[in-house]
């Protein structure tokens, strides 16, 4: 069974190539070839990858449109009085234009004071953790914590803190993991810039779809998504590939979003 099981997840995530990139996130960061605007366009699509695809695009395209070309410079550079008019009639589902606003303040004092979101998260990197966990959680901390300096509101909306999820509260912080994959893992849909952190301590990024296929074939015995079920399905995946387990990642989600017979 695991042997059958292998060759067909081999075969679909060889299947899954760049041709079938469409309709995902991902293909906002393809649009870009300078790695600072790959990054922050990266960790932006993240964020908002949650919901229907059609939605996701739909914001991601007038988030893009808003931006430029240059991603990265429009963050490092945000001026609250000049850029909110933009953003004013711009809501995605639990985000306020309020929330999307806040969200580019907190990413340009990263930018500003650390150049890159790769550095910020390397402070909280731990090369004895087994996975990610406890650096996604410090990492999430830290903007909830930059994001009260900023805005002196000490009980931040509910759509930031579903902006910057905890894994230590159980979340199984499916956009992060996701944004996560796009940076560590290499190939030709994903990137690589973060080739410090090795690809055997990324945790899959579950949602309903992933979560659904993934109970099917046997790896998660879980009923409810959470870390604890990422963390299962990842262990499961790594006696497939025990270097890079999450490179099945991008097939699973879109056989379950497609409702492809696996």
């Amino acid at each position: 069974m695991n042997g059958a099981l292998k060759r067909k997840l081999e075969a679909h995530y060889k299947a899954f190539d760049k041709t079938k990139i469409t309709p995902d996130p991902l293909q906002f960061l393809h649009k870009y070839f300078c790695k600072e605007d790959i990054e922050i366009m990266g960790f932006i699509a993240s964020v908002f990858s949650y919901g229907n695809v059609k939605q996701i695009i739909n914001t991601l395209n007038r988030l893009t449109s808003v931006m430029g070309n240059e991603p990265y410079v429009f963050v490092k550079n945000f001026d609250n009085k000049k850029h909110s008019f933009s953003f004013n009639s711009l809501q995605h589902r639990f985000y306020s234009s309020a929330d999307i606003i806040n969200l580019f303040e907190v990413l340009k004092i990263i930018l500003n004071e650390y150049s890159s979101i790769k550095n910020f998260f390397r402070k909280f990197y731990n090369s004895d953790s087994i996975n990610l966990k406890y650096n996604i959680s410090k990492f999430s901390q830290e903007l909830i914590r930059i994001y009260i300096a900023q805005t002196k509101k000490l009980n931040p909306s509910f759509g930031i803190r579903f902006m910057f999820p905890d894994p230590l509260k159980g979340s199984a912080c499916k956009r992060m993991n996701l944004f996560l994959r796009w940076m560590v893992r290499k190939d030709e849909l994903d990137f690589g810039l973060w080739n410090e952190i090795p690809t055997h301590k990324l945790i899959i990024p579950v949602d309903v779809h992933v979560a659904k296929i993934c109970k099917s074939l046997g790896l998660t015995n879980r009923k409810n998504v959470s870390w604890k079920m990422a963390e299962e399905i990842t262990n499961k995946l790594r006696s497939f590939d025990p270097i890079d387990p999450v490179k099945y990642d991008f097939a699973l989600c879109h056989i379950g979003m497609r409702k492809i017979h696996f």
